[in-house]
């Protein structure tokens, strides 16, 4: 086959078939994840990444030229980018989009060009590049391109020769980094990566891409910035209501049976759903117009924590009052100086939050990557000029990073936060009668001398940090390293301590999560006392999901 340009309408279809490919096979990319705790799966990341790009093609002119195509998915990946991984995927969509700008078709060249500018810009938004990762992946694919465009070879045959280097580099991807070669498994983003580039093949070759399903996906996606005001009040928006759960304590021992059946119910009255899980614990969301029937739904499976549902026409409405189109916003509603936003769950860490003087928090954490929209939105909301933003986990930040280019006549300050404890001091940190750039680095400062454990379970089996882990045991965590396995909650938290706690430890702040009763919590509380004579220790209900314990020590 020969193809000498690629036309827009061509490319439109090249990144709808790469987003259908990925949302297809998702799963398997989130298998690849090495850290066996309940974390946010690289292959949904990318994929609800890759429909919000999908989704901001559809009001596309026919005749759009590639340089219009580029701009649309670069900005749509930018507004729905979560999780690093998805992350790393808008910024390599926007140095194509860069490089295409101004053009109406994309030959040999351009395409090794766009590739090039992509690996650059992506590189540059992460701060300390790892090899081995989909940035080793994606240099390897735009160097095999410029390679061959520049031996003559046509768009087609350089989307085959980047094809081959990209599989041969990926194979490659567990000698450069020994966590890969430990668990067995190729990088996860780069596995990702080279579907959505096989999509770009297979619509080039002619093959269809999986219409139905992402097309209804793709219309609506909720949080993905400010539609186009000249949209109708409720353009797009077929089913009103996004709900979003936890389902624990699961009725049905083994539970992927119950989640598959789950998934149909909640296809059948509506879109956008998203379950995954285990036999511990199950995360729901959907877009549907009868949010209670989701919830009935839900409950078949076992107790419903943490529910969440949002009316999306409203928001809708509210977004198209108060803002115009993604790239000449209006002049931003300030009512005060400064504001806080940070990503949290569970009731009692929210609460806490809020105590510290947090205006908005964006629900989140390990299993729920919120995107650089929803944070964006949530610094609106803040009504402050100057908005100090804490992540609290280290696969958020980037999106928060990101956020800042959502947002227009606001000064920003992403406080690099990767745990709920660090956030914590991070606020406790702030003196209202100081500069912000002191307050910014008396906050990082404070974040950076915590040090952040927790206590979870294993949701897979696998080998890490030289420790054989089986699927259900109980991980004792210090930052992100696996410090202890054992089978009981309380014994591993007591033994996760007291590797941690030294002569200079002074105060333990514990986060007691949702599944901890009250007497377990004053147990456990009653041991570390008789351990850890002369330590100050603070016992909170966190209510977060998923992990038993946060602790902080100082």
């Amino acid at each position: 086959m020969v193809l000498h340009a690629i036309d827009g309408a061509l490319l439109k279809r090249m990144i709808l078939t790469g987003a259908s490919m990925l949302e297809k096979n998702k799963q398997e990319i989130d298998a690849l994840n090495v850290f066996p705790v309940p974390d946010g799966d690289t292959g949904t990341n990318m994929s609800l990444t890759m429909l919000s790009a999908a989704r901001e093609l559809a009001p596309l002119p026919a005749g759009a030229n590639a340089s219009d195509v580029a701009a649309a998915a670069a900005r749509g990946a930018l507004k729905g980018a979560r999780g690093n991984s998805g992350v790393i995927l808008s910024q390599l969509f926007r140095g194509i989009a860069k490089a295409l700008e101004g053009q109406q078709y994309v030959d040999a060249r351009l395409l090794a060009e766009g590739l090039q500018a992509a690996v650059e810009s992506a590189y540059k938004a992460v701060m300390k590049p790892k090899e081995g990762t989909i940035l080793t992946v994606a240099r390897a694919v735009a160097e095999s391109a410029a390679r061959d465009a520049a031996h003559g070879a046509d768009a087609y045959a350089v989307l085959i020769g980047l094809l081959e280097q990209g599989d041969a580099v990926l194979k490659k991807t567990p000698e450069m980094l020994p966590v890969l070669k430990a668990a067995g498994v190729v990088d996860a983003g780069g596995a990702g990566l080279l579907l959505i580039l096989h999509g770009f093949k297979m619509a080039a070759d002619g093959e269809e891409a999986i219409e139905g399903e992402l097309s209804r996906r793709i219309s609506s996606l909720q949080g993905q910035g400010r539609p186009d005001v000249s949209f109708d009040e409720d353009s797009g928006i077929e089913f009103g209501y996004c709900t979003e759960t936890f389902i624990k304590n699961l009725i049905e021992k083994d539970s992927s049976l119950a989640i598959l059946r789950l998934r149909e119910e909640l296809s059948a009255i509506g879109d956008c759903v998203l379950v995954v899980g285990d036999d511990e614990l199950v995360k729901v969301h959907v877009h549907s117009n009868e949010p209670g029937r989701a919830l009935q739904c839900c409950l078949k499976l076992g107790e419903l924590s943490s529910v969440k549902i949002d009316n999306m026409r409203e928001q809708h409405r509210n977004i198209i009052e108060e803002a115009a189109e993604f790239h000449q916003p209006k002049a931003p509603k300030i009512t005060k100086e400064r504001g806080f936003v940070a990503v949290g769950a569970g009731e009692g860490i929210e609460a806490l939050l809020k105590d510290l003087g947090v205006d908005e928090t964006v629900l989140g954490g390990q299993t729920m990557n919120p995107s650089a929209a929803d944070i964006a939105e949530a610094i609106e909301r803040t009504g402050a000029r100057i908005v100090y933003v804490l992540p609290n986990n280290k696969n958020i930040v980037l999106a928060a990073e990101q956020a800042k280019e959502l947002v227009a006549g606001r000064e920003i300050f992403v406080v690099p936060t990767s745990s709920i404890p660090q956030g914590v001091a991070a606020m406790i940190a702030f003196v209202p009668d100081v500069d912000d750039q002191t307050n910014f680095s008396r906050m990082v400062e404070a974040a950076g001398k915590v040090k952040s454990l927790s206590v979870t379970y294993a949701v897979r089996d696998s080998s890490f940090d030289g420790k054989e882990i089986k699927k259900g045991d109980i991980l004792g965590l210090s930052e992100s390293r696996v410090a202890t396995v054992g089978s009981e909650v309380e014994q591993t938290a007591l033994e996760l301590l007291a590797g941690a706690i030294d002569e200079s430890s002074e105060m333990l702040t514990i986060l007691c999560g949702e599944e901890i009763s009250q007497a377990q919590a004053d147990a456990l509380r009653e041991r570390l006392a008789a351990a850890h004579e002369g330590l100050e220790i603070e016992m909170l209900p966190g209510g977060q999901p998923l992990y038993y314990y946060l602790f902080s020590l100082e």
